[in-house]
């Protein structure tokens, strides 16, 4: 099976893969394929970002940005799934887990598709804060268009005729915040990703949080 025609077929055709996965279509094999190829995106672009520090950074975010991702899924999936059954939802653990696997995928093509340019600034430019934000922004614009992405793949899963409805879209719109929330705070708990002066570190120290750590770059950014 090659994987990567799984996500080329996705790319090309959103609206007939999200089909197969309502019919239930070799859910398995997109599941896997899907898994690899994400990981394999995810893995060359940390090694990229990674290069703004050393060769050590580059192979520990080569394996951290997969696991970010990852994580990120387990920990908040349980609560998506088991939710949307208890209000009524009759698909299945495996449809849900496609479907998901579908917004990682997408995430991970945008951002392989963004490395040129990634790479182009870490060669041109000097500053650490520019390359960092310049990063925030890209990651975060993945992260949003993968998750429009699996929502309106939720409303095309959606069974109308099926109480409860309403329901598991106001729960969805709330998961989604969630995940976004979860997907922040486990960047910080795995940071670095493009380490900084000093030695290589595989972790730091868990003090302060994301945002902040972000509004003081821009304000670092614009001299103050």
């Amino acid at each position: 099976m090659n994987y990567f025609s799984v996500l080329v077929k996705l790319l090309q055709d959103r609206q007939s893969f999200l089909e197969e996965i309502k019919k239930g279509v070799k859910l398995t094999n997109k599941i896997v394929a899907l898994l690899i190829s994400s990981a394999v995106f995810f893995g060359i672009y940390g090694a990229i970002i990674g290069a703004s520090h050393s060769w050590m950074q580059v192979i520990s975010s080569f394996f951290k940005l997969p696991a970010l991702y990852l994580l990120t899924l387990l920990i908040c999936f349980p609560t998506l799934y088991i939710f949307s059954i208890i209000f009524g939802s009759k698909r299945s653990f495996t449809q849900y887990l496609t479907l998901l696997m579908t917004a990682e995928a997408i995430m991970s093509a945008i951002l392989f598709g963004f490395a040129p340019i990634t790479l182009f600034f870490l060669i041109s430019t000097q500053s650490y804060d520019f390359f960092l934000l310049l990063n925030v922004a890209i990651l975060g614009l993945a992260g949003f268009l993968g998750i429009k992405f699996f929502y309106e793949g939720m409303q095309l899963l959606a069974e109308p005729e099926i109480t409860g409805q309403d329901t598991r879209t106001k729960l969805l719109q709330f998961w989604l915040l969630l995940y976004a929330f979860v997907g922040t705070q486990m960047a910080w708990t795995l940071r670095p990703f493009f380490g900084s002066a000093g030695d290589f570190q595989l972790f730091r120290d868990l003090e302060g949080n994301f945002y902040v750590n972000v509004l003081q770059i821009v304000g670092r950014l614009l001299g103050y």
